[in-house]
């Protein structure tokens, strides 16, 4: 009787096609933690982590647009209301032994301060003030900010936005951001993406700072 021999890899091994995503049910913190290191911070996969479950995501080439004009629209609006910011990029951000995910991009805007200069997250820094996922709505990665704690999370997909609020740990569905409460985001920013795809980030965020001002 033939018997079944398990063969294991390392996750730094595997090769991941753009668009792929990989969901592996019960891991550890502690195999969670080894992944993260085998992986690297050189990589173009994504990681969300949350009740021992982890997802991989490679995005695709066309996810690049809307991340990096939110972004900019985000700096755009924080300037045209004489706030004060600290961007965190991609950064790894955890909850130990429970929760661990890493946004499109995110901003320190109430706690700016107290991240400036700061290389490398320390055990007691808050969670940012915003986070930004596009194209990324996966229970696991909505779990992770909640147990985080991020206060706002903002994810686009299917040529939407939708604004999260944290209340009493747990996300609620917003038509506003308090961090912008005048602004029609969830109007603005996907007509901004749209027409990006038309004329090019530039001249969409240009046009998208002449209704600002």
């Amino acid at each position: 009787m033939a018997t079944q021999t398990l063969i294991t890899k390392p996750v730094s091994q595997m090769r991941f096609a753009p668009g792929s995503f990989v969901t592996i049910p019960d891991v550890s913190w502690q195999e969670f933690e080894k992944i993260l290191q085998e992986l690297g911070e050189k990589r173009s996969a994504r990681i969300a982590y949350s009740n021992s479950t982890l997802e991989i995501v490679v995005p695709l080439p066309e996810h690049e647009l809307p991340r990096d004009l939110i972004s900019d629209i985000v700096k755009l609006l924080l300037k045209a209301t004489g706030k004060r910011y600290q961007p965190f990029g991609s950064t790894t951000f955890k909850r130990e032994g429970t929760a661990g995910v890493e946004p499109d991009a995110c901003f320190y805007i109430e706690n700016y301060q107290r991240m400036i200069g700061r290389r490398r997250l320390e055990p007691t820094d808050p969670p940012p003030d915003l986070a930004i996922e596009a194209d990324v709505t996966s229970k696991t990665t909505i779990n992770a900010y909640e147990a985080i704690g991020v206060p706002e999370l903002w994810i686009y997909a299917n040529r939407t936005l939708k604004i999260y609020l944290l209340q009493d740990g747990n996300y609620i569905q917003s038509n506003t951001s308090p961090a912008f409460p005048n602004t029609p985001l969830t109007e603005w920013i996907p007509q901004a993406i749209d027409r990006a795809w038309e004329v090019g980030s530039v001249q969409a965020l240009e046009e998208l700072e002449a209704k600002v001002k």
